[in-house]
């Protein structure tokens, strides 16, 4: 459970971020004149829903639906992620309980376990290491490339080329 949270709670992360934040030269950030979202015309929702859009993103699709619809993969993406938290708690509390057992200590509720240095290190460690690799590759891709992949700018695409554009 504890990957399962980490990676979860990274692609959360990810996909938000790379709404708004930009970085010249990254394959992974938006030409830097099309930052943040984007209008209806570039989404394809209301008077711009094309004939094979999905229901939703048509101009009765006001308010909650659409936002619902506009955010349907981070608000996917973060539920799994809680979830996976949650049973990583849950898991870890039922653990470390047997272990205070096994050791002549009481048990803790489930909410004094969440205060636990027991529980934070193992939920942080995961954490760290996640971000350490997703940075390391949003960093190292401005500079370095890989041929065919969709994660690169084109090889011969100058350094300071953002987006697929190259």
């Amino acid at each position: 459970m504890e990957n399962w949270q980490s990676e979860y709670l990274q692609f959360t992360l990810y996909i938000l971020l790379t709404v708004w934040f930009d970085q010249k030269g990254s394959p992974e950030s938006k030409e830097l004149d099309k930052a943040g979202s984007e209008g209806d015309e570039d989404q394809l929702v209301g008077q711009y829903a094309r004939a094979d859009s999905p229901a939703w993103a048509w101009a009765r699709a006001r308010g909650l639906r659409l936002w619902l619809l506009s955010n349907s993969l981070v608000l996917m993406m973060a539920t799994i992620w809680v979830g996976s938290w949650f049973a990583q708690s849950v898991t870890g509390w039922s653990d470390y309980n047997s272990d205070q057992l096994v050791h002549g200590e009481p048990a803790q509720s489930w909410w004094q376990f969440l205060g636990t240095a027991h529980f934070w290190e193992a939920t942080l460690q995961n954490w760290q290491s996640e971000f350490l690799a997703v940075g390391s590759m949003a960093v190292l891709a401005i500079y370095l490339r890989q041929c065919g992949s969709p994660e690169s700018k084109p090889v011969g695409a100058p350094h300071t080329a953002t987006g697929m554009e190259g």
